[in-house]
């Protein structure tokens, strides 16, 4: 575990927090998000797709097993230097090994799988290293005051990540006439990027004393098992890993086929819109009006509690995935409809995320919380992984207006799994 940093010599936290967040955001969704939009301009099969990009969740779903290596070998500063060194090093090799021109085969694009799979573990573990020495660094007081400034960079890494990247890339497709050159510069400038914000953090971030001290007694192995073992065995498990599982079910389907269905034509059913345009949609208004509805979900979870939160929550969540549907029977003409439609589900998710981020926190209590939270969000993963891996096949045998039926039906998972929990919530939990 790290020594604590010297208070006298510490860098103000506005000159790390913000810059070690968006480091964070930026790989998850160039990761989860943006390869996504660019193996699908590459020409890759959506049954391809959906399967082998929703693989890149599993460091998220297993990174608990090896968080304790992150807390006893070396420090957590020497972990983030680390890690943002070799995700630039990745993704610049990325973008040489890219698939030369357009094509169904999967053959040529297996070595930026295999990299993307490698950029996903780097990623999952500078997220345990930033999350731990967030805590290390900063007294209760300062990270309480913090917090809302580096849940802010993170959700501007998401719109960089997944909406500025992209139409920067749909702008040098269209300059350059070659759409794995373009994505190609795209990825040398995210490993600029990222390598400049090492280098930043090598003067900026906070230095231990010394090297990674001891391991207190409980942090070992032993007590590890115990904290996971303790987590299965706490009450009302079932419906709880039900509800993680099944929650965000129709969101889980829709959301890996939504790029492909801006991108695709509308003679395959999707709504032709160009690689910049979906940016826009998806990377910019979507994520714009994500971050709105979480900051209004927040505000009436904290007015009525949780308890009460649940139902209009869960209603929130699932049922404007419908714009999809609507889209896919009725493509309108121009990119803004889609932008509205687009606005409207990302809202209703964030409002209805809050429900899943306080039951987390509700479930985690008791003893070893910290690591309970830690599997929870290990089953957060997994509740997007599973569902994506098969929403390319079945959209494929279904086509779009099939498949976002099919989504809709999810949602009477949705209902199961959160009329199994309100009466096992307290009523005072999560009301101001």
């Amino acid at each position: 575990m790290d020594d604590d940093p010297k208070p006298d010599a510490a860098p103000s936290p506005w000159a790390w927090i913000p810059t070690l967040y968006f480091a964070e955001g930026v790989p998850y969704f160039l990761v989860n998000n943006l390869s996504v939009v660019m193996f699908k301009r590459l020409g890759m099969g959506n049954a391809e797709l959906a399967a082998w990009t929703s693989l890149l969740y599993l460091p998220w779903v297993v990174k608990p097993l090896w968080s304790p290596l992150v807390d006893v070998v070396r420090s957590k500063r020497w972990w983030i230097l680390a890690m943002q060194l070799a995700l630039a090093a990745c993704f610049t090799a990325v973008a040489f090994v890219l698939p030369k021109r357009i094509g169904a085969s999967l053959g040529p694009f297996v070595p930026s799988l295999v990299l993307f799979h490698l950029a996903a573990v780097l990623s999952a573990t500078h997220d345990i290293a930033a999350d731990g020495f967030y805590l290390l660094a900063l007294d209760a007081h300062r990270q309480s005051l913090f917090v809302g400034i580096r849940s802010t960079f993170y959700r501007i890494a998401s719109v960089f990540g997944q909406g500025v990247l992209v139409v920067v890339a749909g702008m040098l497709e269209m300059r350059l006439g070659d759409v794995p050159r373009a994505w190609s510069a795209t990825l040398v400038g995210c490993a600029a990027l990222l390598l400049l914000v090492g280098v930043w953090h090598l003067a900026a971030l906070p230095k231990p004393e010394g090297r990674a001290a001891p391991a207190p007694e409980g942090c070992g192995g032993r007590a590890f098992l115990r904290a996971f073992a303790t987590f299965f065995r706490k009450p009302g498990i079932a419906p709880a890993l039900a509800f993680l599982l099944l929650y965000r079910l129709p969101e889980a389907l829709a959301v890996k086929m939504l790029s492909p269905f801006l991108l695709d034509t509308r003679e395959a059913g999707g709504l032709g819109l160009t690689t910049a345009q979906s940016g826009l949609a998806y990377g910019t208004v979507g994520v714009a009006a994500l971050t709105l509805g979480g900051i209004a979900g927040g505000v009436y979870a904290a007015k009525v509690g949780l308890r009460k939160a649940l139902w209009p929550m869960a209603a929130s969540l699932a049922l404007p995935c419908a714009a999809y549907l609507y889209l896919a029977l009725f493509p309108p003409a121009g990119p803004w409809p889609v932008c509205a439609c687009v606005a409207c589900d990302q809202f209703g998710y964030g409002f209805g995320w809050t429900a899943y981020m306080l039951f987390m926190m509700w479930f985690s209590q008791g003893e070893y919380p910290t690591s309970h939270y830690a599997v929870c969000t290990a089953f957060m993963a997994m509740s997007m992984m599973l569902p994506g891996f098969a929403a390319g096949a079945l959209q494929v045998r279904l086509g779009y207006a099939g498949f976002f039926s099919l989504v809709m039906v999810a949602c009477l998972a949705t209902a199961a799994v959160t009329a199994l929990l309100p009466s096992r919530i307290p009523a005072s939990f999560g009301r101001k």
